[in-house]
């Protein structure tokens, strides 16, 4: 580990302290990992504490852990992960939440910390149904208006449940449930009588 990361994860602990539920370092990356409740109030540490600085958001999004290799079954099944940046210091770090209900996911906004969470914690809600408290306009961003379910989440059928045509006859766009079969879709493997240069008879 750099000297660099090293001063980091030493700052996030003692700005942190018992706020901070984990801090790993892995492939020169810094990740924290922070409690529902103090998710929002770590975020404006993050943000404001000297010693951190953390001015910009680059990413968040929502994660299923539900079918992870490792992690399946050992901790929460969503999560919301953010990557933040320190122009001050040039360092980064990845701050990673877990929902306490896996049924109904909820945990705090982060839209008044960093305005540029508001799209990404739309597509967040939209593909994986994880809600916001506290976002002021969470609605979908990437599905139609009428989409049922979360397509991200490891639940949702590959096919879908409804799909869309157009209906000459009634002049408009209908919706109807699937009508593609389920299938297993295992290649087909083709061998010519004298594949791999097998000598003739």
């Amino acid at each position: 580990m750099t000297r660099k990361l090293e001063t980091l994860v030493s700052n996030l602990r003692e700005v942190l302290g018992d706020k901070a539920a984990e801090i790993t370092v892995a492939a020169d990356e810094v990740t924290l990992v922070v409690a529902s409740e103090h998710y929002h109030a770590v975020a404006v540490l993050l943000r404001d504490h000297p010693s951190l600085s953390f001015e910009q958001l680059m990413d968040l999004c929502g994660v299923d852990y539900s079918t992870h290799a490792t992690l399946a079954g050992k901790c929460p099944r969503y999560a919301s992960v953010s990557h933040l940046l320190s122009i001050k210091h040039n360092w980064r770090v990845r701050l990673r939440v877990f929902a306490a209900d896996n049924k109904f996911p909820v945990m705090a906004s982060l839209c008044d910390v960093w305005p540029a969470a508001n799209w990404f914690e739309r597509e967040s809600f939209d593909l994986y149904g994880i809600m916001y408290e506290g976002h002021t306009d969470l609605r979908r961003i990437l599905t139609d208006y009428g989409f049922v379910g979360h397509p991200f989440r490891k639940d949702f059928p590959v096919s879908g449940f409804v799909e869309m045509r157009y209906d000459p006859e009634q002049g408009r766009v209908v919706y109807q449930p699937v009508t593609i079969e389920p299938r297993e879709v295992t290649p087909r493997i083709v061998r010519e009588e004298n594949y791999g240069g097998a000598q003739h008879g």
